[in-house]
């Protein structure tokens, strides 16, 4: 039971730990949006104009940030350490985050230490161990406050958008067909969507069908093993006990039957007579058999 318990235990812990782990990955950071040239966009808390980098949580978990590094330069990987003191670094479920690339490191954790320009277009971010890359781009020269984007968010393909959209989905203009819409296209009439909603039900009821017999034939196996084997046994020990009776038995019920049809018996009478007794009281109301009787004295004569 002991080491049932343990086995319990030690299973959680490691759900647990898996679960830690995948809420904490870095792995589902992406580089999401990158601008070179602001001149009248996205601004920083100092009211300054500068390049900028979006990062995007592409999990269902919350990731921190901080511990990675930020470089331009793929031969020097730890060029900016991303503080890991300031809670702004933690980035919700599916959430984005701009770090500024202005050089100016010294105004607070999303400010970095390098800049990005024509000249320096190439931006990577590093895992905490300084040496895993995580995610990098080469952005091209486009124009002003015109933005390098990945559409969708976190797994398209690169492209060049005339609207930014930092701290933001860059799907906001996007147009995008549903799936009811596809589908509606595909059947106007509603026949495919009757005949998969007819399969999915008559294969559901089969399969619970099936289900159902096979638990009955389960559970009435053991209770007609129960009623018949009685009755089984019942036969065998009438039988037994009918072959274990002598045969001078019968032949004494045969020769009692017989004479009882045949024998002749006298006709007897059932006059009944009553005599009187010669005490006329009842010994049970008689005092004298309930008085002790006197003992008898032993004189001794001394000579």
């Amino acid at each position: 039971m002991k080491k049932i318990k343990k086995l319990y235990l030690a299973i959680i812990g490691t759900l647990l730990g898996l679960g830690s782990v995948n809420a904490q990955s870095i792995s589902d950071i992406r580089i999401n949006e990158v601008m070179l040239f602001n001149k009248s966009n996205y601004i920083d808390s100092y009211g300054e104009r500068s390049a900028w980098i979006e990062l995007m949580n592409t999990s269902y978990n919350s990731v921190n940030v901080a511990g990675c590094y930020f470089t331009n330069d793929i031969t020097s990987p730890t060029k900016y350490r991303i503080p890991t003191a300031d809670p702004v670094t933690l980035i919700p479920q599916q959430q984005y985050l701009v770090f500024f690339a202005n050089g100016k490191s010294v105004h607070g954790t999303l400010h970095l230490n390098f800049l990005l320009d024509s000249t320096s277009r190439f931006v990577a971010l590093f895992a905490p161990d300084g040496r895993t890359l995580i995610d990098s781009v080469t952005v091209p020269v486009i124009g002003i406050d015109k933005s390098f984007v990945r559409l969708p968010d976190g797994f398209g393909v690169w492209q060049m958008s005339e609207l930014a959209t930092p701290n933001s989905t860059n799907e906001l203009f996007e147009t995008h067909v549903t799936a009811g819409e596809k589908f509606v296209k595909f059947d106007p009439y509603g026949i495919v969507m009757a005949l998969i909603a007819m399969t999915v039900v008559f294969s559901a009821l089969f399969v619970l069908y099936r289900l159902f017999k096979l638990m009955a034939r389960v559970v009435q196996k053991p209770i007609r093993i129960r009623f018949t084997k009685p009755k089984q046994l019942t036969a065998e020990a009438t039988e037994r006990q009918v072959n274990e009776i002598p045969g001078e038995v019968f032949a004494a019920i045969s020769a009692a039957l017989f004479f009882y049809e045949t024998e002749k018996h006298d006709q007897e009478s059932t006059i009944l007579t009553i005599e009187r007794v010669s005490r006329r009281y009842s010994p049970w109301s008689s005092k004298i058999y309930t008085l002790r009787q006197s003992p008898q004295r032993v004189v001794v004569i001394k000579k």
